[in-house]
């Protein structure tokens, strides 16, 4: 039987979708006890649409964007994450983390650009959290449901946060959503990038488009479709393959640390609750 697929399986209800993370934003963060929200803002769509929702969710007063740039940032995102903090008029600092990064690979001058690209993202988010304790917050994480499957982000750097309000929109689905916010056109229209490095895109690095990808993520995660189907249906065989193997490859960036198990209840395995466990 011929595998169908619908026009546009991921067009969302921007205003619904709105509503929904902004209650998720405020009752999650409430439930922890807190009242605020950290935001690491970079200027582009990902971390931006999170500041929007953040201060639409808890006034911007209780929001606390900060910029982190390193030297290799681009003139564009310094630009663009100031024009999105004067926008909303949520709290903000700048820290730079030029000097300690540097400070760091003086010992390892070889070191891979894969190497320093990390290392710049778990330094961010170690600025974060201690951010968090000084404004007494939360930090709200940035990575999408596109980068989440396949992986293309930093375990314990930039997909670390205590919640994530965008984790389950992928990445074509949040161009909507920014949209309707009222982000910037120069953060909606700018390539999708890291600014890891100078010229750094997303698509380049992966090799394939989000919109190419998502399509594909659609139909082998949300509905659960079997990778020859969807060569029947017209995707290139080698592009699903590649694809079904980063998203169980990095399965284990979506997890917590899995613990050898010795007793009859271990953490994760056995001593399962929900997140509101007791509450």
């Amino acid at each position: 039987m011929a595998t169908h697929i619908d026009n546009d399986p991921l067009a969302i209800n921007c205003p619904l979708v709105e509503k929904i993370l902004c209650g998720f934003i405020r009752t999650e963060i409430t439930r922890a006890g807190f009242s605020r929200a950290v935001v690491g803002l970079s200027g582009g769509v990902d971390s931006t649409t999170v500041v929007y929702l953040a201060a639409k969710a808890l006034g911007p007063e209780n929001v606390l964007a900060v910029t982190m740039p390193y030297k290799t940032s681009s003139e564009e995102t310094r630009r663009d994450s100031a024009e999105v903090i004067e926008r909303l008029g949520v709290a903000t600092v700048d820290v730079p983390i030029t000097d300690q990064v540097d400070a760091y690979f003086a010992q390892f001058p070889d070191a891979s650009r894969l190497r320093r690209a990390n290392k710049c993202a778990r330094e961010r988010m170690t600025v974060l959290y201690d951010q968090s304790a000084a404004f007494e917050a939360l930090v709200l994480g940035t990575s999408n449901k596109s980068e989440l499957l396949l992986g293309y982000g930093t375990q314990f750097g930039d997909m670390a946060s205590a919640i994530n309000p965008i984790g389950d929109v992928y990445k074509t689905q949040l161009a909507s959503l920014a949209g309707h916010l009222g982000v910037p056109d120069s953060i909606l229209q700018k390539p999708p990038t890291g600014d890891l490095w100078i010229g750094q895109t997303d698509e380049e690095e992966l090799g394939f488009s989000y919109a190419e990808v998502d399509r594909l993520l659609m139909l082998l995660v949300d509905e659960r479709w079997r990778t020859s189907e969807v060569v029947e249906a017209g995707f290139d065989a080698e592009f699903v393959e590649r694809v079904a193997e980063l998203v169980r490859r990095n399965h284990y960036k979506r997890r917590m640390p899995i613990i050898a198990k010795l007793s009859h209840r271990t953490v994760d395995r056995d001593f399962r609750y929900a997140r509101d466990w007791g509450t």
